[in-house]
């Protein structure tokens, strides 16, 4: 039997990618953070980025695009080229909450992106200006109650962000209330509650360690399975008795949806020996995060479970979806 026209062309077509997956990275690659400088998602990015670029043989430049809640970065990112050239941190903030508190995105988390694979499982951490007059996570509650609900503001990377949502989810746990200041980033965030212009920020380890170490912010409680060891004395939320808070965060790595599959197979295999290397994981774990790279199947369906779960959540909270 001879070979159809269809199968000839998906021959081709085939052949015509692995070439293409072979001949690639021509040029330098650009990996979109949709967030500021000095967060979480530009730390990680920065880390992987710094390695993945000589595995690959060619620069990985980091481009911040910051603004609502990692949605500016993130369309941005979906509508380039699928060709390999532009990357993108794809994190639970802006691939799995962010789509599910706002009526209207200009991208689909699914739809729109191709999964890479995870880079990072990193732990949420309450932290406070020293100054706060709290010692542990339950002092700081019963202050909340005893105050009036405007009198205490809590930062976040910008509305709809996961560090707006877990401020939310705090305030329907506990029955307390803040005002909630949205930044363009974490990064601001934090400088603004080391500043006392704002008192508590609802973070994760990596972009606030060096601020704790420091002694600049004064951490009460950490989302993990059990005490990290760059924070030894701070209980996790569940210890705290908050459970419901005790759940670490996400940090991965996707491409444009149509980026070819041996392009992404080549990517997955770098990502994964820059995410073996003995000077990554520590770098990682100094930050109190820990590596975890996936296979592209698992963390795509990491994503659409998650933004089952934030769905619910949101409903739960009974949050009224943003504009």
């Amino acid at each position: 039997m001879k070979p159809t026209f269809t199968a000839i062309a998906l021959v081709a077509a085939c052949a015509s990618g692995a070439a293409h997956a072979t001949a690639y990275p021509e040029r330098p690659i650009k990996l979109i953070v949709p967030y500021a400088a000095g967060g979480t998602t530009d730390i990680i990015a920065r880390i992987v980025g710094t390695r993945l670029g000589p595995v690959l043989g060619q620069p990985v430049v980091v481009e911040n695009r910051p603004g609502a809640g990692g949605a500016v970065g993130s369309a941005y990112a979906a509508k380039q080229p699928a060709d390999g050239y532009t990357l993108v941190m794809a994190v639970e903030s802006s691939h799995a909450v962010n789509p599910n508190v706002y009526l209207k995105t200009a991208y689909d988390p699914v739809r729109d992106f191709a999964p890479v694979s995870n880079l990072a499982d990193v732990p949420n951490v309450l932290v406070v200006n020293p100054a706060f007059p709290v010692t542990d996570l339950q002092s700081f509650i019963r202050l909340l109650k005893a105050n009036h609900p405007g009198k205490y503001s809590f930062g976040s990377s910008g509305n709809g962000g996961l560090s707006h949502m877990n401020g939310e989810l705090f305030m329907n746990a506990t029955g307390t209330r803040m005002l909630h200041v949205p930044y363009k980033g974490l990064g601001p965030a934090l400088n603004d509650a080391v500043a006392g212009q704002i008192q508590v920020v609802f973070d994760n380890i990596p972009s606030s360690s060096g601020l704790i170490q420091g002694g600049r912010l004064k951490p009460l409680a950490v989302a993990a399975k059990q005490r990290l060891k760059v924070l030894p004395n701070v209980p996790t939320y569940s210890e705290a008795g908050l459970p419901a808070m005790n759940n670490p965060s996400w940090f991965g790595l996707g491409a444009p949806a149509g980026t070819p599959a041996a392009i992404l197979d080549k990517l997955n295999h770098a990502v994964r020996q820059v995410l073996a290397e003995p000077e990554v994981i520590a770098a990682i774990e100094k930050q109190g995060a820990i590596p975890a790279p996936t296979s592209r199947k698992a963390f795509g369906d990491l994503i659409r479970a998650q933004n089952a779960h934030w769905k619910q959540v949101v409903e739960d909270i009974h949050f009224t979806r943003l504009q």
